[in-house]
């Protein structure tokens, strides 16, 4: 069997977004596989620092980078979020701040910021 390839997904546990950002990441990365890290509103929690849910989320995120071989990450913001009840402004900012902390995680990795509109479309903010 050939071998597989993954990107990995931080994204919000929100049912609405998942699809639209893995399609996104297959056809931008033409990966096989899209490995998902949900939590919700996770760039809120990645932003502020350590927490529980940050300790999860590299946990997680480690799995798909180191067993899987993930050749790329994103994390995601989105639309009307439960979790993060913030201004798409204020998820934009909190999207380059996660951009930060993951690149302190995974400097040789190239790391996607992306935010999902009411239209489920996936705008990149940062590639």
């Amino acid at each position: 069997m050939p071998t597989s390839t993954f990107a990995c997904m931080i994204n919000c546990m929100d049912g609405r977004v998942q699809e639209a950002v893995i399609r996104h990441l297959k056809a931008r990365l033409g990966v096989d596989f899209v490995d998902a890290v949900t939590e919700p509103g996770p760039i809120a929690h990645l932003s502020k620092g350590a927490s529980v849910w940050v300790d999860n989320i590299k946990a997680c995120t480690d799995v798909s980078v180191e067993k899987h071989n993930a050749k790329a990450l994103a994390i995601v913001g989105h639309f009307d979020c439960a979790g993060n009840p913030v201004s798409k402004e204020e998820q934009v900012k909190q999207l380059h701040q996660s951009v930060q902390v993951l690149k302190e995680w995974y400097p040789h990795l190239p790391i996607y910021a992306l935010w999902v509109n009411e239209q489920l479309e996936v705008e990149e903010i940062v590639s």
